[in-house]
């Protein structure tokens, strides 16, 4: 596993990002807005990813909440790097038992392999594998 990096998810991204950068300090990178991306038709101008980088190892992720408002305490997800396609078929294989599939294990438009999980305990995580990367 490369990393493990929190992914948050609040209501006015866009706003809570400069808050986030303002309080940790960094630099915000990879801003990606909802704005024409069939998945997310209707949600035209939230953020569906942008990142916080404090340091080279410190990194947050932020995005919008799509739908349904959620829960707090419930608007974290843990974001696995994984090392290999084998790495993440594993991981993903353990975490669906007992679980419940969010988004499918699947090679995605940003041409990772990504899917997200909650496992038995209620925990949600986000696996992510780039061949690129």
């Amino acid at each position: 596993m490369k990393s493990i990096i929190p992914n948050i998810s609040v209501d006015n991204c866009h706003e809570a990002m400069e808050f986030y950068k303002n309080v940790f300090g960094g630099e915000l990178k990879n801003v990606k807005i909802a704005d024409k991306q069939e998945l997310f038709k209707g949600h035209e101008g939230k953020v569906m990813h942008s990142e916080i980088y404090m340091g080279e190892n410190c990194v947050m992720y932020f995005t919008d909440i799509f739908g349904a408002k959620s829960q707090q305490g419930s608007n974290i997800q843990m974001i696995l790097g994984m090392d290999s396609k084998e790495e993440i078929e594993k991981v993903y294989a353990e975490l669906i038992k007992e679980g419940k599939i969010e988004y499918e294990l699947q090679k995605t438009f940003w041409g990772a392999y990504h899917a997200v999980v909650r496992d038995k305990y209620g925990i949600t995580w986000g696996l992510d594998y780039n061949e690129n990367n």
